[in-house]
């Protein structure tokens, strides 16, 4: 399998434990939606991202929590930009990174 899609479903694997830890903690949501404010006020990536960001976070979680396991492109395009990075620690990165079949 080619580079780009390994990262795509790397990146897949990484939102979708994402979306498994919102369940349990919203305050990763607030810390994006503050990330996302911060982009949008900066001007520190493309209005188009920082928009849909927006758009998308204003959701409820549950809606959220779907939109991050999503196969569209959409969603592929917007996961490259994430406010979401940092969430989980290291080693869990890494852990998911080496489970994603290359």
């Amino acid at each position: 399998m080619d580079g780009h899609r390994t990262a795509e479903r790397r990146s897949l694997a990484y939102h979708s434990a994402i979306a498994e830890r919102l369940v349990r903690d919203p305050s990763i949501l607030e810390r994006a939606r503050a990330g996302v404010a911060g982009w949008t006020a900066s001007g520190a990536i493309h209005p188009k991202w920082s928009a849909a960001w927006s758009e998308l976070l204003a959701r409820p979680s549950t809606e959220i929590c779907d939109k991050l396991r999503e196969h569209s492109e959409h969603m592929a395009a917007l996961r490259q930009v994430t406010p979401f990075a940092g969430v989980l620690d290291s080693r869990t990165r890494w852990a998911l990174w080496r489970s994603v079949p290359r």
